[in-house]
């Protein structure tokens, strides 16, 4: 099948986050400029020189039932919550098959963890030291695979047409859904499920993201920690959660009368081969990402009114990603309404994708952009339509946004999407 002739299209939205335990309450706090970041209530995180993270607002153990949880690491737990939300939101009430609108083998499931089972790892390495080897529990393989949560998704709605797992660091939710997208158009299935997961909240991933001067120390004010563009910034602030969508073709979509959010239009991939931590500060790889989705899309640079960047709050990154896109899109830049939403959500590694994702489509679907918050005193270097202070309108008629992600490595990823 003609991969330009298939049209990919959303229809179902879930999240779990810091700012609500699904897509609606996470919204919500977006638009409210709410951060999620507080001080970590765990004594093991005393003595280390970062204490804050933005901690998921609703625990898992408050929604998955005991059995089903401890056989699941925290990673796969958000996953299996927010991809129960977006399968339900996308008309589906049950597994393929069960539920007839779409067949085991035309269904997908794409879900990417930066890190994966580091918890459960970390966790059951601490009781084979203090209580050997007879209480490491049997379920901790499968919890610490990478592929636990995109394999725990594919069982949940028996998705037959493959279930993937990509990794590529904190692009890898990202990378996913754009994977999960090709698999549409190639013919390969009619819909899928994907998105980003993560769940490092753990003593030894802070002190060494904190040694690696990535994150910021404001332990006294948590929640004014993450602050993308500001002058002051001085690293991310850690998040936990997922963010999952559904992928449907525009006509197996039409054919059961589902509701559509809005068209994903294609990525744009590159690597910058510069750094395994550092991006390349001109944002040449990044501009080159950019310039592969425009060459392999229908996407028009003066169509794009909303970008939600990546923006973690490093004092190289930020201004990198800008760089990249004033190459790239000249002045029609000035004409894009620019949203960090990690300045709310801290950074959700692989998940960041998935959880952006979704608010970039929402932000399409009610045609507003949420603000970024934070930003005292805006970087010089920041060439950009920062949206500051409150939620902007974002225009009629038919409009596009893109969603960067970028990660260790120099993984560079760029979704578009396009309103209905």
């Amino acid at each position: 099948m003609n991969s330009t002739n298939r049209t990919v299209v959303v229809t179902g939205i879930g999240a779990t986050t810091p700012l609500g335990g699904d897509s609606a309450s996470t919204w919500e706090g977006l638009l409210a400029g709410r951060s999620g970041a507080r001080l970590i209530d765990d004594e093991r995180f005393a003595d280390l020189p970062v204490k804050i993270a933005a901690l998921a607002a609703v625990d898992p153990s408050e929604v998955l039932p005991r059995p089903l949880a401890r056989k699941l690491d925290r990673s796969a737990q958000f996953a299996l919550i927010a991809a129960r939300e977006a399968w339900a939101d996308a008309g589906f009430t049950g597994p393929a098959g069960e539920d007839e609108q779409v067949e085991p083998t035309r269904l997908g499931a794409v879900v990417a963890s930066g890190i994966g089972g580091v918890t459960t790892l970390l966790d059951q390495y601490d009781v084979l030291k203090e209580k050997g080897a007879r209480r490491v529990s049997p379920h901790t393989v499968p919890m610490l695979m990478p592929n636990g949560p995109s394999a725990n998704v594919g069982l949940e709605v028996n998705a037959q047409a493959g279930v993937h797992s990509l990794v590529s660091a904190c692009a890898s939710g990202a990378e996913a859904i754009g994977y999960a997208m090709e698999m549409i158009r190639n013919g390969r299935a009619d819909v899928v499920i994907t998105g980003g997961t993560e769940a490092a909240i753990h003593p030894l991933p802070v002190a060494a993201f904190a040694n690696m001067m990535a994150m910021s120390k404001n332990n006294e004010e948590p929640q004014k920690a993450s602050r993308p563009y500001d002058k002051g910034r001085d690293g991310f602030v850690l998040g936990e959660g997922a963010g999952v969508i559904v992928l449907e073709s525009a006509e197996h979509a039409a054919k059961r009368g589902a509701r559509v959010y809005c068209e994903m239009l294609g990525q744009g991939l590159s690597a910058d081969s510069h750094h395994i931590a550092q991006p390349e500060p001109e944002g040449r790889g990044i501009a080159a990402a950019m310039r592969n989705l425009l060459d392999s899309s229908d996407l028009k640079p003066q169509e794009i009114v909303h970008l939600n960047a990546h923006a973690t709050s490093t004092p190289l990154g930020d201004v990198a990603e800008v760089k990249a896109l004033r190459q790239v899109l000249g002045d029609e830049l000035d004409h894009v309404a620019v949203s960090a939403t990690k300045s709310m959500t801290g950074h959700l590694l692989g998940g960041a994708g998935g959880i952006e994702t979704v608010a970039t489509v929402l932000a399409l679907y009610h045609r507003v952009a949420p603000p970024t918050i934070n930003v005292d005193e805006l970087d010089e270097e920041i060439d950009a339509d920062v949206v500051t202070g409150k939620p902007r309108p974002l225009p009629a008629g038919t409009v596009a946004a893109i969603n960067n992600s970028f990660g260790f490595g120099g993984h560079n990823v760029v979704l578009a999407f396009r309103t209905v």
